[in-house]
């Protein structure tokens, strides 16, 4: 098999996952970037026990439309290169990027080209965690080329919003 593309997507919590825990989810999530020791472990648990509940929550498009679109944006991004794509998420939903690196190596990928629609610098996610992911995925498939196309130039990007603002959409 040839290079597959991983998809790198944020990904966003279904809108039917129960609002208590939803809430109680974000609420340790704040908790635990101030706690230490003993007291982060104890929130670690139940916010670990959480994040995968809603990270294996059953997705539609009714309840995740962010899922959706990044499914069908794969299967463009597919079109157009003649690869296959495999998505993975930073947050809230799966499968994750470590499991989407995986994928592509169960899938004989020759090479791994890593993608995300996060148009510009500065995000925690497009500059620290992919990347950060992409080291953990080298690491245990050290034999697989691995490359991230990203940060995009600025230029392009603007012109792409340009096209889009022209065409009206």
């Amino acid at each position: 098999m040839a290079s597959i593309i991983v998809l790198a997507m944020h990904g966003a919590p279904p809108n039917d996952f129960p609002r208590q825990e939803t809430a109680e989810f974000f609420g340790l999530h704040g908790r635990m970037a101030h706690a230490t020791g003993a007291q982060r472990q104890a929130l670690g648990q139940r916010y670990n026990e959480l994040h995968v509940k809603m990270r294996t929550w059953p997705r539609t498009a009714e309840n995740d439309p962010f899922y959706a679109a990044s499914l069908e944006m794969a299967e463009y991004l597919s079109q157009a290169t003649g690869r296959e794509v495999i998505v993975g998420f930073g947050e809230f939903c799966g499968p994750t990027l470590d499991e989407a690196f995986d994928q592509a190596v169960a899938k004989e990928a020759e090479s791994i080209m890593v993608i995300t629609p996060m148009m510009t610098r500065g995000g925690e996610h497009a500059e620290r965690d992919i990347p950060a992911t992409i080291e953990r995925a080298k690491k245990r498939h050290p034999t697989i080329p691995m490359a991230y196309a990203w940060p995009f130039r600025l230029a392009e990007v603007a012109r792409f919003l340009a096209a889009q603002i022209e065409a009206g959409t």
